[in-house]
């Protein structure tokens, strides 16, 4: 079981990252890696706090998480040689940071910029061009440093799509019971709860959400940090990955990256809620209000590719067992849960 060993969440924080990496025991380099975008945003200041505490601090930019960009940051640790790598920004930052630590061997910290996903705070990692298309397991972070005002000035759709990654826990969660109760799998009641009661209170808090209150930020930011938790807890993504989570990641192959995996996430957990024959129009309704995405349309794909994803989903991940079985869903039944849930018209 791997946890963080410190979490932090809170205003005007980034300074603090330094003292962090002291109370740690890290020593000598710190490798801050972070997107164009979110370098100059938090990363200098990072890289500053880091500094400040007397690290010698390099830094790397990486623009998109690839397999070639994992070994291209990969052998920037084995040049830096870190005691600490510092993930500064958004998913794929994050991500990157994450798996190129884990295979170097060296521990990471999660800085996220934007709530934008539950992997601030969990062991996996989505790499794309890979073998696998879905996450893969790397490590968890061994602090985390939520500053919730940065995170308060990103893009309200990124803080939408965190929301929609949270509310698939309620559809990832029903299909850990069935495989534990059809296939005989592992299921544990803590980080299931867990992963179900960030749901119910980011459900609970949507006006706060839309307003953009420090409250609301501070409940997504948490309930995403929780959702890693509760991953790490399991030993697997079970409690916050399910059918939505591959519909998300077939949806990847179909359409290409038309919009965020925590939409995508939403509207598959809109679906496969139905098909498990549970309170969809809450998840879809609760989606509605934030702004979050609950069509095709909104996903900017095509009802056709929603269609294809859905059928295929199951193929993606053979082992996982979910709602939509072994052999998966005929195209006429995923329309007809799709048309149904009002993903497609």
């Amino acid at each position: 079981m791997q946890l963080p060993r410190e979490v932090i969440v809170g205003v005007n924080i980034l300074d603090r990252v330094g003292d962090i990496c002291t109370k740690l025991g890290f020593r000598g380099t710190a490798l801050v890696v972070s997107g164009p975008v979110t370098y100059p945003l938090a990363g200098v200041g990072v890289a500053k706090s880091a500094a400040k505490a007397g690290l010698h601090v390099d830094h790397v930019i990486v623009k998109e998480s690839t397999e070639a960009v994992v070994n291209r940051v990969i052998e920037a640790i084995k040049k830096a040689r870190p005691a600490v790598v510092l993930a500064v920004g958004g998913r794929k930052d994050i991500d990157v940071a994450k798996l190129s630590s884990a295979k170097a061997s060296v521990p990471f910290m999660s800085i996220p910029t934007a709530a934008s996903h539950d992997g601030i705070a969990s062991p996996y990692a989505s790499i794309k061009g890979g073998q696998k298309p879905y996450s893969i397991r790397a490590q968890a972070p061994i602090a985390i440093i939520g500053d919730i005002g940065v995170i308060a000035d990103s893009p309200y759709g990124l803080l939408a799509a965190g929301c929609g990654d949270i509310v698939a826990k309620f559809s990832a969660v029903k299909d850990w019971q069935l495989a534990h109760k059809l296939k005989n799998e592992y299921y544990g009641d803590y980080a299931a709860e867990l992963a179900l009661m960030s749901a119910e209170l980011v459900t609970r808090n949507s006006k706060e959400i839309i307003a953009r209150s420090r409250e609301g930020v501070r409940t997504v930011v948490e309930a995403l940090i929780s959702c890693g938790v509760a991953m790490s807890i399991a030993g697997s993504s079970r409690p916050c990955s399910g059918a939505e989570h591959l519909f998300s990641h077939a949806l990847d192959i179909v359409a290409g990256d038309t919009s965020l995996h925590g939409g995508r996430t939403g509207v598959g957990a809109i679906m496969c809620a139905y098909l498990h024959g549970s309170n969809w129009e809450s998840i879809r309704e609760f989606l509605q209000q934030i702004g979050a995405p609950s069509t095709a349309k909104e996903l900017n794909v095509s009802p056709e590719q929603v269609v294809k994803a859905l059928t295929m989903a199951h193929s993606l991940r053979p082992e996982r067992y979910t709602i939509l079985g072994e052999t998966g869903v005929t195209e006429a039944a995923a329309e007809k849960v799709a048309r149904a849930t009002g993903v497609i018209g």
